[in-house]
């Protein structure tokens, strides 16, 4: 896990390498029927929007607690080849989300507020299952 300066501040990073290309992943990251196959804390999403961009709005019922949770979403970019979006939940700085080309693939990476750092394990397993 790294710290970095995002958007919005400093954050940590929990970032995976793919054998895809970016937008294969980056897909799956703005496909909001997608979120609950890959998200553990997502366990459904109600959201008129099935691929997400800046100004999105809908909510996400959490896994495990059932509750349904207001989103917005504040960024999203995608130039082609590389991308990055971020939300509030509950009005709440959440997670940012981003995939950029290595060689030969892709790499994702999810930044958190360092204040959530325990949920990087969380994200470690979304990555995985990305």
């Amino acid at each position: 896990m790294d710290v970095e300066r995002t958007p919005e501040g400093r954050r940590l990073v929990v970032a995976r390498s793919f054998a895809r290309p970016p937008a294969d992943v980056w897909d799956r990251l703005v496909d909001t029927a997608a979120w609950p196959e890959w998200g553990p804390s997502v366990a459904a999403v109600d959201c008129d929007e099935r691929r997400i961009g800046s100004g999105t709005t809908g909510r996400v019922r959490v896994a495990r607690l059932g509750v349904w949770l207001p989103f917005e979403v504040t960024a999203c970019e995608w130039d082609g080849e590389r991308g990055r979006w971020a939300w509030r939940v509950a009005r709440i700085p959440a997670t940012g989300h981003r995939v950029a080309p290595v060689d030969g693939g892709c790499r994702a990476a999810f930044e958190l507020p360092p204040a959530a750092a325990p949920y990087a394990a969380v994200c470690r397993r979304a990555l995985g299952r990305l």
